[in-house]
């Protein structure tokens, strides 16, 4: 049974960052303690494992188990853990979604399968196949990462309709549509479905201007380094005070453009540096094909910590 039943998506939700030894093995002290510094954060809804954040690309089926084992251990009686299920096979993804639920997981965040990549767009019924399998392996309430229709893994509007009529445990989506207009049609229409849908916007590189469009929560890896500035901008952006959202966007604005340039995939990357910097990590290893960043790179991450006012302990110290 889930730890958090009944547990709806909304609300400021980090996706964490895996600690990795020097041999590339997982560090689970480092990880937990990780984990500990995002759920104790005041505002903070939920934590999700197992995501792009945690390189979920490189993690064997047991290393998520074990992750996911692991998260439950440390703050599982706190807050509802989100696991991912990253796979490009249905039976696969059905399995992991299967362990999530055994294990005490919260609620699912879904993929998109890459294998759908080469026009899966023109054939709904497979997306709708996919969520089938993995809603019959367990009544989880399910999160949808929409990706951008650009990438060939984004679902059509009228697709996400079908989906949330097929499969009644999506409760929400991840939108990183990355199209504004989109962005704004998905949270109009979907949050005020019969049986809402709620809207999680992933837009971290915009993200104020994302949630003064509505949207219902944020899931994001930058909270992995910056949950409580996040959590200060949705609520000024709840209470409508623009003045109070634009002076926290003032502050995320320098990691947001450090975070998410390109190379885009480096992004997590970079926000581990960011927590070597700021002593929440003790190293910054990731798996390849990702490799360490420049030196360079690391000291505009260190000059735009600096111009955020983040330190070790957060940044709403700094606030005032």
């Amino acid at each position: 049974m889930p730890r958090f039943k009944d547990f709806r998506p909304a609300g400021v939700i980090p996706a964490t960052l895996l600690a990795l030894n020097e041999d590339m093995s997982i560090d689970e002290r480092q990880t937990r303690k990780h984990l500990r510094d995002c759920a104790l954060v005041d505002g903070v809804s939920a934590v999700t494992v197992n995501g792009h954040a945690s390189e979920v690309h490189a993690c064997s089926f047991d290393e998520q188990r074990h992750i996911l084992a692991a998260s439950l251990a440390e703050i599982g009686d706190t807050m509802p853990l989100i696991n991912g299920i990253y796979a490009d096979g249905s039976i696969e993804a059905a399995r992991l979604a299967a362990m999530a639920a055994k294990e005490g997981a919260s609620a699912l965040l879904v993929f998109p399968p890459n294998s759908m990549a080469m026009g899966g767009q023109l054939r709904p019924e497979m997306a709708i196949t996919h969520y089938r399998r993995i809603a019959d392996a367990t009544d989880l309430p399910i999160i949808a990462f929409q990706y951008p229709m650009a990438s060939g893994l984004g679902y059509t509007f009228e697709t996400l309709l079908q989906l949330f009529e097929a499969v009644p445990t999506i409760r929400a989506i991840k939108d990183w549509s990355n199209d504004a207009m989109l962005h704004e049609k998905h949270i109009r229409t979907f949050q005020n479905l019969p049986k809402p849908v709620n809207v999680l916007t992933t837009h971290s590189s915009w993200l104020m201007a994302s949630l003064t469009l509505g949207a219902n929560g944020l899931l994001s890896g930058s909270g992995s380094v910056i949950a409580d500035l996040q959590v200060a901008l949705f609520r000024a952006v709840q209470a409508g005070d623009l003045k109070a959202a634009q002076a926290v966007n003032d502050r995320i604005v320098p990691l947001s453009q450090a975070f998410y340039a390109p190379p885009f995939l480096d992004m997590h990357n970079r926000m581990k540096e960011a927590l070597v910097l700021l002593g929440r990590l003790d190293k910054a290893v990731v798996r390849p094909p990702l490799v360490k960043i420049g030196e360079a790179e690391i000291a505009r991450i260190k000059r735009a910590l600096d111009q955020s006012g983040i330190a070790r302990e957060g940044a709403l110290q700094r606030a005032a």
